[in-house]
């Protein structure tokens, strides 16, 4: 499901980290050398490439490449070049300042990663900024979306496949109870979807669907206007369908009149490893456009040659 392309044989990680250090060098950056090395190497090959730069020229990668890059071109390789967690805690603690704040990018890593992959940015979070991303999360959020968003980001759930079809038929009952009594914000809500496994989750919204006629999602569209409500809708897209959330913040980042560059890199940077390949196919069904052909339609240089690599569509 990824579109991460690696080349038949990856180079030691010295010899990358000379490339680097060479395409850092002389008058001008070469772009295209640095495009070539890290849009090409896993999360594990770009640590290592980092300690060894560190280690051969007393220098860290990123430092050299945010004195070397610059605009959405910079932003896109520097997120790229985080390891994962790292990445997460990064994004995480931006989504919580004033002028960048988003609960929905809280909620997005919250609910897309898996469990260890959660702690691991907690934990990244912990080493980064001396303090809890649940702290931060309380601190800066307010009413329903900070009752919600608490127990996503502390959560630690079953990542299996097992599943208990007794329960979920008990826990789809008291779903609809909740959203026919219009208490969105109910504990009971937040129990079931930040505590139950993302399988029992289908399940019971399975069982909702089939007992009661609908998708629990088009009964929260009860009034379209309540911010609260699209935000529960999309928490349980990411819950259940992530490529269907992804593809929509990619449709919205491409779409506007201005494209939204930071929406854009987030997505292509934290799902080239993970699930691109399922969002391409999302997004190319949904807007029968191919996702490469909308992101080289709406950006240029660098940068659009940095994200087409990552969504597959450059040469190794």
């Amino acid at each position: 499901m990824a579109t991460l392309k690696l080349p038949a044989h990856v180079p030691a990680p010295s010899g990358d980290a000379e490339q680097l250090r060479k395409a850092f060098e002389g008058w001008g950056t070469n772009e295209s050398l640095i495009i070539d090395i890290l849009a090409h190497r896993n999360s594990a090959q770009r640590n290592k490439i980092r300690q060894t730069y560190a280690e051969a020229y007393g220098d860290d990668l990123l430092k050299s490449l945010n004195e070397e890059l610059s605009s959405d071109f910079e932003r896109s390789v520097l997120l790229w070049t985080l390891d994962p967690a790292e990445r997460d805690a990064y994004l995480a603690n931006e989504s919580t300042k004033r002028l960048t704040s988003s609960n929905w990018v809280i909620m997005e890593i919250a609910c897309t990663r898996s469990s260890l992959d959660l702690f691991k940015a907690r934990q990244a979070y912990h080493a980064r900024h001396k303090k809890s991303i649940e702290e931060d999360v309380a601190h800066h959020t307010t009413g329903d979306y900070r009752k919600l968003l608490v127990p996503l980001v502390s959560a630690f759930r079953y990542d299996g496949d097992e599943v208990n079809q007794t329960l979920a038929k008990s826990e789809a009952k008291i779903l609809h109870e909740k959203i026919s009594e219009k208490a969105y914000n109910d504990e009971e809500i937040i129990r079931i979807l930040s505590t139950r496994s993302k399988a029992q989750i289908n399940a019971t919204l399975n069982h909702y669907n089939n007992a009661f006629g609908n998708a629990i999602n088009k009964d929260l569209k009860a009034d379209p206007n309540d911010e609260f409500l699209k935000f529960l809708r999309s928490t349980i897209k990411c819950l259940t369908t992530p490529e269907k959330h992804f593809e929509k913040v990619l449709r919205l980042a491409i779409n506007k009149l201005g494209t939204d560059e930071w929406a854009l890199t987030r997505v292509v940077t934290t799902r080239a490893e993970v699930d691109m390949e399922r969002i391409k196919e999302e997004y190319h069904r949904r807007n029968s456009v191919p996702l490469d052909r909308a992101i080289a339609g709406d950006t240029s240089g660098d940068y659009q040659k940095m994200l087409l690599h990552l969504i597959g569509h450059g040469d190794v």
